[in-house]
């Protein structure tokens, strides 16, 4: 049966809102947490960028949540080995309920070192060796590695959980898809797309698959729209646009050709508890077995009171048919 959780968004919210969130999500009977990590939001409007892994250390003290990343890129902007100390030690905070979701990044966050921005094959071989160098590290002892992309010279992480940490692979694409079926111990999507889905396990992929998407709980369509249109345009942005546009300024500079319709065809906007419960049943009629949801609007209040008595109890029994 699908699960439903809670997705914690690090670009639009600071680390004590997401925290909040997070109780908020337990105690409306969220099963999980997704959380993103980002160096820049999409657009300014969002307004915000925490460092993930400080936020999941302080998650770890306030929610049993079950926690992934969606997604590290753990390719350019932080070393791979850095990464791995960085999922041991939230696997360990956490007792065992972290997932180190992994992808190939977005220019808006990796080019901030001044590292050249590779094209979509190189990136995904550079995710591959990343992938193997975490492994490696997580596993004890001491690693020592000279590949394509990266050295790691007698380093071991001396602060592990009981077992490795799982790794999920992000995929907007069968390339991609393909890839996590190959590497991934899950993976992870953003598209009620059962294709991607058949990529992912005909490349041999047999763990669970995470879904995300957005919703805007709001007094009405017209202001949940409106208020989807100025924060989340770049969800209806397609093709290589969002991997390559380098800063928040330029999202908004592409967004700007996003209209009203659009939004209104990307996102559940309003009241309507059966809008919220088709998009986030789209995404389990497509097969993943975890969906996630997050609520871009500010009324959390009403968000979490209607997932709770409406929302989530008829996704369940709409798995369960």
């Amino acid at each position: 049966m699908t699960s439903y959780g809670y997705f914690l968004s690090s670009e639009q919210y600071g680390p004590h809102e997401l925290v909040d969130q997070a109780r908020r999500a337990e105690a409306a009977g969220f099963d999980r947490l997704w959380i993103s990590d980002h160096f820049h939001p999409w657009l300014d409007a969002q307004g915000q960028s925490p460092f993930v892994w400080s936020v999941i250390g302080a998650l770890s003290q306030v929610t049993a949540l079950p926690i992934s990343t969606a997604v590290t890129c753990p390719m350019i902007r932080i070393h791979p080995a850095i990464v791995a100390q960085a999922a041991a030690t939230a696997a360990v905070q956490t007792e065992g309920r972290f997932v180190l979701g992994v992808g190939s990044g977005e220019a808006l966050n990796e080019h901030v070192l001044g590292d050249r921005w590779p094209p979509v094959g190189e990136r995904l071989a550079m995710l591959t060796e990343a992938v193997e160098v975490i492994r490696a590290l997580h596993a004890g002892g001491v690693v020592n590695h000279r590949g394509t992309h990266y050295r790691v010279e007698d380093a071991r992480l001396y602060t592990l959980p009981d077992q490795p940490v799982p790794i999920y692979v992000s995929g907007f694409g069968p390339q991609a898809a393909t890839l996590a079926g190959q590497i991934g111990d899950g993976y992870c999507g953003v598209d009620p797309d059962a294709s991607l889905l058949a990529a992912y396990r005909e490349a041999g992929g047999e763990g669970p698959t995470q879904g995300g998407t957005k919703v805007c709980w709001a007094g009405s369509v017209d202001e949940g729209v409106d208020i989807a249109h100025r924060l989340w345009p770049n969800d209806a942005l397609t093709g290589q646009i969002p991997q390559i546009l380098p800063r928040p300024q330029d999202f908004a500079a592409a967004t700007s050709l996003v209209g009203r319709d659009a939004i209104a065809s990307t996102f559940a906007c309003g009241p309507d508890v059966d809008a919220h419960v088709g998009q986030l049943g789209a995404y389990a009629d497509a097969g993943y077995d975890e969906v996630y949801v997050q609520q871009i609007g500010p009324d959390h209040d009403g968000f979490f009171a209607a997932y709770r008595d409406e929302v989530l109890p008829a996704l369940r029994q709409h798995g369960s048919g």
